[in-house]
């Protein structure tokens, strides 16, 4: 995931790089790259992440358990088995995701921060390690906890 994370970005980056060159505003093209807070408040940034974290996980265990069907006999949806997670995903974006973008996934932010920090764009900026450490942290303990809970239920 980290490096097919990486792999993307770097392909966005050549994609949009003649955008890239124009854009003045670093924030605006580490954007591209990395989840960036709306407001900076760590411990609401990290609460944000394990709780859209804890979310995702927690439903996506529920969805594929088969215990949970009412027969023994599992009909899976075949191409479309990808479906609700994607709705999933959406949804959390939707409702949980403006306080920091919603990273639910370390290789998400932590990839395309590391090919920021490495591509040559130009008047780029900070890649804001400082802040890094958040939505790496956050994902790893909201699937700890949904886990956790799933096994307990």
């Amino acid at each position: 995931q980290l490096l097919g994370a990486m792999i993307g970005a770097t392909l966005i980056w050549i994609m949009y790089k003649d955008h890239f060159d124009i854009t003045e505003d670093k924030g605006v093209k580490l954007g591209v790259f990395s989840t960036i807070p709306a407001i900076r408040n760590y411990p609401s940034n990290i609460f944000s992440e394990v709780l859209g974290t804890f979310v995702l996980v927690f439903t996506v265990l529920f969805f594929t358990d088969a215990s949970m069907l009412a027969t023994e006999e599992v009909i899976g949806l075949g191409s479309l088995g990808a479906l609700p997670v994607s709705l999933l995903v959406w949804g959390i974006g939707l409702s949980l995701g403006g306080t920091t973008g919603y990273a639910i996934n370390p290789a998400r932010d932590l990839g395309p921060r590391l090919i920021h920090a490495i591509l040559p764009i130009k008047d780029k900026g900070s890649s804001d390690w400082g802040y890094s450490w958040i939505p790496v942290l956050g994902p790893i303990l909201g699937g700890m906890i949904a886990g956790a809970l799933y096994l307990v239920l």
